[in-house]
């Protein structure tokens, strides 16, 4: 036995001359796994510039030398690259979207709480963005909320001061135009925190509304966070 099974770190064999440099090496592994973070799980060619101990995971589509190696943790080490496949029930964050992943049945899974063992689960999630609020005094949001999920609430906050004649604004979804908040705020730094008197389940998918009191829109940002649940379907055929 060269290594070990789990994490692959290379063992001392009987005689070895530099021992230092296989123990240095697992060492590094275990350095770079422990906690495990990654800067990215998008990015396909390999960075010239990344340090020692700097972690990736490999994406589809990635060029050598990490091509064949999809799905791995990519560790910068000596200048070139150390390989160490993911372990079902490893969790890592993903340093460029701000999240902690799950491996599960050879894939990444968000906001997992419960899993049955064929798959079935539940997860919390949060969906966000950044809706621009040009002009009108009603605006529907750009990006829509995932069909059947149960919403507990929608956060937000103003990045740039809304302009136009309105005296305040709130947000809503359909006929219910204030269900996540009135009397909102125009200044930058203004929130909402909207929550749903009863988690609201949605089986369609819904656009965010965001209606103007006493006067329109005339600019300014909203960073909108839809918090929700959803359910995962058992595997089988």
């Amino acid at each position: 036995m060269t290594e070990t099974a789990k994490l692959g770190l290379p063992l001392v064999q009987p005689s070895q001359a530099q021992k230092h440099v296989t123990v240095n090496e697992a060492l590094a592994r275990v350095d770079s796994l422990t906690l495990l973070s990654v800067v990215s799980r998008s990015v396909s060619m390999p960075p010239t510039d990344a340090v020692d101990g700097v972690c990736y995971l490999v994406p589809m589509g990635a060029t050598a030398p990490w091509s064949g190696h999809v799905g791995e943790v990519a560790i910068r080490s000596n200048g070139g690259w150390i390989f160490v496949p993911m372990v079902e029930g490893w969790r890592l964050w993903v340093a460029d979207e701000g999240q902690a992943l799950d491996w599960i049945d050879g894939e990444l899974m968000s906001g997992v709480v419960a899993r049955s063992v064929s798959g079935a689960n539940i997860a919390l999630k949060v969906y966000e963005y950044d809706q621009a609020l040009t002009s009108g005094a009603s605006i529907d949001g750009a990006d829509e909320v995932p069909r059947t999920v149960l919403v507990f609430g929608i956060t937000g906050r103003v990045l740039t001061a809304l302009g136009g004649t309105l005296t305040d604004w709130q947000l809503g979804h359909g006929s219910s135009v204030d269900r996540y908040g009135s009397s909102l705020g125009l200044g930058q730094g203004s929130w909402v925190r909207g929550l749903t008197g009863q988690p609201q389940t949605y089986y369609s998918g819904f656009r965010p509304k965001f209606t103007a009191n006493g006067g329109d829109f005339g600019g300014g940002t909203v960073r909108i966070a839809i918090h929700y649940m959803e359910l995962g379907l058992p595997g089988g055929t």
